[in-house]
């Protein structure tokens, strides 16, 4: 462009210049495609070079197979997932689906670039899908605003490669779960095409962590569950009778008031995901704190210590999911090796990586299809076994149904979930086991929230 150009002319041709662009259809599979749309991808795929896979051969097929068969679950559309659906579709992956169980408030529009005021109040997934899908030609996100939990096998089973954005360790251990309950063996031996990598990726205010996991051969996020720190738990006595801060208050509402008023029914849980609920435990605590001039109790306090939600810092997000972006490419492509298998991010001060192996545990519970030793003499009681299950660092239950055949029958010894059968089994608790007829060698299976496979224990008494 000539610097004397007239500046009609230039912005003449400025303008026309999107017209001929589209108009200019390279050979790919689809006319959204112009020329050198994809010229950065190819980069990486049609030539060699120096941390290319020593296996790899460049190749015009593999840009085919991400434009056009390629298939990726992102689950959570929040801030990571944000970045997440924004990368993949301008990386040239566009048979992407979002999974996300939470509708638009005003807090994420900070940093969850793809919301809008005027989207307030509606499903993440939707209007994430929306976005991507009007700004990116050629690409078709598919939005489902349900729990991941409403989803069964068969639907997992289509897409080659998962990656998380979530929140909730729960949510995580439960994907983790049903991946490794898709692994088909053969005579003992893994049939590699049963395997669907997961991608998980985390953020917590300025720090943030990445990890590659291959269901069956690396080690499952259950193997290294003691790196999750322990949710931060006000003591009891301190929320009942000496509140100082303003989460007392809340907490208290939450832990005692619901279940004593049970605002919403007698078999309603507080729901953070609802407004009515978060609500009512607002004014609650608002009145709580009147009573001891306690100040700072606000909607959105109340519904972050309700639902555990952590500070979000949007530079991080971008950072974390431009590395899973990166891991997804690697694995679908097959053109570099990726990471082996956790990486951690802190720019708190200054800026640190730190890439390392982490290691499968011979007796993981989720992975290593061995049963679980539960080590308790025989005068210990179901309550203790509860808590072990619960507590333990390598297990971190959150409400485990214990069964158990006896006598050849299976015979729930406690479940919580349910009000009714918690009620009727709540007595057990305080049985030892030998009172429950439990032997030595007893294998015991646990279910639970965290995974969608039942867990088995063999119990070992100890003198």
């Amino acid at each position: 462009m000539a610097d004397g150009e007239e500046p009609a002319k230039k912005r003449q041709r400025i303008e026309e210049q999107p017209e001929k662009m589209a108009l200019d259809v390279s050979s790919s599979s689809s006319s959204s495609d112009w020329d050198g749309r994809w010229s950065h991808v190819q980069k990486f795929l049609e030539r060699s070079g120096p941390f290319t896979h020593p296996d790899f051969e460049p190749n015009e097929e593999t840009l085919l197979f991400l434009l056009d068969t390629c298939k990726i679950l992102v689950i959570g559309a929040g801030g990571l997932g944000c970045e997440l659906l924004k990368n993949l579709a301008l990386s040239g992956f566009r048979k992407i689906h979002v999974v996300d169980m939470d509708t638009i408030d005003v807090s994420n529009l900070n940093r969850q670039f793809l919301f809008r005021s005027k989207d307030v109040g509606r499903p993440k997934a939707d209007v994430a899908a929306e976005f991507i899908n009007s700004r990116v030609p050629g690409c078709q996100v598919v939005p489902h605003f349900k729990k991941i939990q409403d989803f069964d096998e068969s639907f997992y089973r289509q897409f080659h490669i998962i990656v998380c954005g979530l929140d909730s360790i729960i949510a995580r251990r439960w994907m983790n779960g049903m991946l490794l309950s898709l692994l088909v063996y053969e005579d003992g031996v893994l049939d590699q095409n049963s395997i669907i990598p997961l991608i998980d990726g985390g953020t917590e205010g300025f720090k943030g962590n990445l990890r590659v996991i291959l269901p069956g051969m690396t080690a499952c996020l259950e193997c290294t569950l003691e790196l999750y720190p322990p949710q931060i738990n006000f003591p009891m006595c301190t929320i009942a009778s000496m509140p100082r801060l303003p989460e007392h208050c809340i907490e208290y509402v939450r832990i005692l008031q619901w279940p004593k008023e049970k605002p919403f029914g007698d078999s309603v849980g507080l729901d953070g995901d609802n407004p009515e609920h978060i609500q009512w435990v607002f004014q609650k605590s608002l009145e709580r704190a009147a009573e001891f001039s306690i100040t700072g109790v606000t909607y959105r306090l109340t519904q972050g210590v309700v639902k555990r939600i952590i500070p979000a810092v949007a530079s991080t997000n971008a950072v974390i999911a431009a590395i899973c972006t990166t891991e997804i490419f690697k694995i679908a492509t097959s053109a570099y090796v990726p990471l082996n298998n956790y990486l951690v991010f802190n720019d708190a001060c200054g800026l640190y990586t730190y890439t390392f192996e982490a290691e499968r545990k011979e007796d993981c519970s989720a992975c290593s299809q061995v049963p679980q030793k539960l080590q308790f003499p025989p005068y210990a009681k179901l309550q203790e076994v509860l808590e072990y299950l619960t507590e333990n660092a390598s297990l971190q239950m959150k409400s485990p149904a214990i069964t158990a055949t006896l006598e050849g029958r299976n015979r729930t010894l406690y479940l919580q979930t349910v009000a009714s059968i918690e009620e009727r089994t709540r007595p057990n608790l305080c049985k030892t086991l030998k009172e429950l007829g439990l032997a030595d060698g007893q294998e015991l299976a646990v279910a639970d929230v965290t995974t969608p496979q039942t867990v088995l224990f063999k119990l070992n008494f100890t003198s």
